[in-house]
This record gives structure tokens, C-alpha cells and sequence, in this order.
């Protein structure tokens, strides 16, 4: 078998466009799957199922040197798109919203290259093709079933629209947020409209709650604290001249430093619980941590930075960029298992390409898949042709 760089990207492209039109949710991802072990088989390389959606390849598995893990996620997110592309979602109200049809074809175009230069490969390298990493612990699921058995190091990305194309940051340590999920069950008296006396207003209370919680971060917080707090819903369905008895609050919490989300819970159950109190109402608090930030080790950071230089050029990084970022990544699993590193890569080109993740406008940008796919090429020590020559990113 043997294809050019330039035919990888081309198929890999029409690939992203073939999932872009069928997007599956979190642990649903059974078509994608399909697909997915297919490309793989008609590529002859050995795959293996894992955490049931999910698909780890291997190449060079005989090798001797560094065991290294690249990773892209393929689920998508219950949203209707909104885009004019010819490859928009055929699947009512779900679409790939975050790009993650776009770091699997990524993955497919490296897999096609790494299979036509297996043998140039110095030690083994798995692909892993993980689902849920939307909030559904994808990648702990993974771990779990075995994924990353012998793995020396592991690297995964992420397309980020507010980050000019052509750069990227990939720091030492903390690159995205830890973030959790909080609910608030506010419970009053309902009753009609015109005798508020006979009432306790749950509705009231919520937007008082809503209100006092901007505290955390205004004012319970150092500034140096990277921190978000946002109600995210509020919920108190009645009749126009009912006071409902129940009013629900919920939202989400990043922290850039794991520690602090603990914290900052306590204090959202303090809020509430005083304010609820002072509006004659129960607040029941429910405070759910989700993922940890995701922190890059060291060594691997500096291997993909330089990486990131080979193909972008001296000017790769943002330095504008805060971070980290406090969008959040299931990816920080790995990290906490063994070394490895995960960069954010930019695909603003001026060109549409700046709406963000998880917006129904958002569409991928495909231009990314070339230089990306060269980057992870890279990292296995194996870069495509049309890129720089060599590979002196040895760490």
C-alpha cells in the first residue's frame, strides 16, 4: 500500500465530511464506530474494541523504542445545526458542534501515513479513537478497558477557534480547566398571583441566588484565580398567575486549579442555602465535580512543542492566548495515568472558522487536517514528505 501525504488529507477530508453528515451522541457512536474499524480494516491495520464505542489501533507493535498514544474523540452534541455546509448533520437535532469528526479524520489520514511507513516506526504507536469525551468520562471508560496498556506517552489535540491559524499553545502544565456541575432545588409555597403574602416565592429566591453567586468569583476569590461560576438554566414552569412551589437552578464550575473547585462548591451551598433562608424558602444543593484540569507533563509538552515549530514555523504560539482555557477535556484522565501532553490548535483563518465550539454556526475547519495530521506524524517520528524534513524532536 502506498499513498501520498497530499491523498491522505483528500480522503481523510471527504472522511470528516462522511461523519460531519452523521453525528451520534455520547456512548451511541455505533455507526461511527462502523465506519471508524472499517477505514482501519481496508488499511490492514489490527484494531480492538474498547469501552464498546471505541477503537484502539496499533502499529509497530514489535518495536523496541517509546510506546507512544495519539488520541482524537468522535462523539457529538444535542444541538441543531445551523450551518449552509452541503455536509450539514442528516440527524435532527444533534451535530458535530465541537470538531471532533475533525480530529478523527486527523487520526485516520496519520493512520494511513503510519501504515505506508510502519517500518520507519521506532517503537509502537496506538490510535485511539475514544467516544463520550462530552461529558460522558469517555476516556476513564477507556483506560479502564485496557488503552493504555504499555504506553509509554500520549498526545491528543483540539481545534480552537479563537486562536489564529498557523498557531497553537501547548504549555507546561495546566492547559484546559477542572470543571463540575451544580443543581438547586429551591422549594417555597406556592400559590395565586395576587396574594404573595400567602406565599413563599421560589422564583424570587432564584434570581436572588442567581444574583449572590457572582460573589464567588467577584469577591470570595483572589483575582489571581482563574475561576468561572455560571447559572446556566433556570427552571420554575407555572401558570401566568400561579407562583409555582419549586423553582431549579443549575450551572457550571471551571477552575484552573482543581483544588480551588472544591472550594468554590462549599461556597455555592453556603450562598444558597443563606439565601434561600432569607426568602422563606428550602434550598436543596447538589455539587458534582466532572473532569480534572488537564495538565501536560513536562518532557512530552517540550517534544510536541518543538512538533509544533517543525510544521508551523518559529511564530507557532499564541502567546495571547490566557491560560489555561476554561473549557474543559476528558483528556486529562490520560494525563493523570502517565506522561504525555495536548495542545490547542488554532483554526481562525479568517474565513468563517472563528465561531466557537458547541455554537450551531461552528463547522470545522478542514484546513487543519494537513498541518495537524503532520504535527502527530511528527511526534511518532515519522513526518509526511511535504512537511520539514527529519525529525530532531527528541526528548
Amino acid at each position: 500500500m502506498s499513498s501520498t501525504w497530499a491523498q491522505n488529507v483528500q480522503e481523510a477530508t471527504a472522511l470528516r465530511h462522511r461523519l460531519h453528515r452523521s453525528p451520534e451522541l455520547s456512548w451511541q457512536e455505533h455507526g461511527t464506530a462502523q465506519i471508524i474499524r472499517s477505514e482501519l480494516k481496508s488499511l490492514d491495520i489490527p484494531w480492538r474494541a474498547c469501552a464498546n464505542t471505541g477503537t484502539v489501533a496499533t502499529l509497530a507493535p514489535n518495536a523496541t523504542g517509546r510506546h507512544i498514544a495519539l488520541r482524537g474523540d468522535i462523539d457529538a452534541l444535542p444541538i441543531a445545526e445551523q450551518t449552509a455546509v452541503d455536509w450539514i448533520s442528516q440527524t435532527p437535532g444533534v451535530m458535530h458542534a465541537c470538531g471532533h469528526d475533525g480530529h478523527t479524520a486527523t487520526l485516520m489520514a496519520v493512520a494511513r501515513w503510519l501504515k505506508t511507513n510502519e517500518s520507519a516506526l521506532a517503537g509502537p504507536v496506538s490510535l485511539l479513537f475514544q467516544p463520550a469525551e462530552e461529558g460522558g468520562h469517555g476516556a476513564r471508560v477507556m483506560i479502564e478497558d485496557g488503552a493504555l496498556d504499555g504506553v509509554d506517552w500520549i498526545f491528543g489535540w483540539h481545534n480552537w477557534p479563537a486562536i489564529p491559524f498557523g498557531q497553537a499553545v501547548c504549555p507546561d502544565g495546566p492547559v484546559m480547566a477542572a470543571n463540575g456541575i451544580f443543581e438547586i432545588e429551591l422549594t417555597g409555597r406556592g400559590g395565586h398571583a395576587s396574594q404573595p403574602e400567602l406565599c413563599r416565592d421560589p422564583v424570587l429566591a432564584a434570581a436572588a441566588v442567581t444574583l449572590n453567586l457572582q460573589q464567588i468569583v467577584a469577591r470570595r476569590l483572589a483575582p489571581q484565580s482563574a475561576a468561572v461560576v455560571s447559572v446556566t438554566s433556570i427552571d420554575a414552569p407555572s401558570g401566568i398567575t400561579v407562583i409555582p412551589q419549586t423553582a431549579r437552578l443549575a450551572g457550571s464550575i471551571r477552575v484552573g486549579d482543581t483544588a480551588v473547585r472544591a472550594e468554590i462548591g462549599g461556597m455555592i451551598g453556603e450562598i444558597a442555602q443563606a439565601t434561600a433562608q432569607s426568602y422563606g424558602v428550602q434550598a436543596n444543593v447538589t455539587v458534582t465535580p466532572r473532569y480534572q484540569a488537564t495538565v501536560n507533563h513536562a518532557a512530552p509538552a517540550a517534544h510536541y512543542r518543538c512538533a509544533l515549530e517543525q510544521v508551523l514555523g518559529p511564530h507557532w504560539c499564541d502567546h495571547r492566548l490566557p491560560i489555561p482555557i476554561m473549557a474543559s477535556e476528558d483528556f486529562s484522565y490520560y494525563l493523570e495515568q502517565i506522561p504525555g501532553a495536548f495542545a490547542l490548535i488554532g483554526a481562525d483563518d479568517g474565513e468563517g472558522h472563528h465561531l466557537p465550539c458547541h455554537s450551531p454556526q461552528y463547522d470545522f475547519n478542514d484546513r487543519l487536517i494537513d498541518p495537524v495530521g503532520r504535527v502527530l506524524a511528527s511526534l511518532v517520528g515519522v513526518p509526511p514528505e511535504c512537511g520539514p524534513k527529519g525529525n530532531d524532536c527528541d526528548h
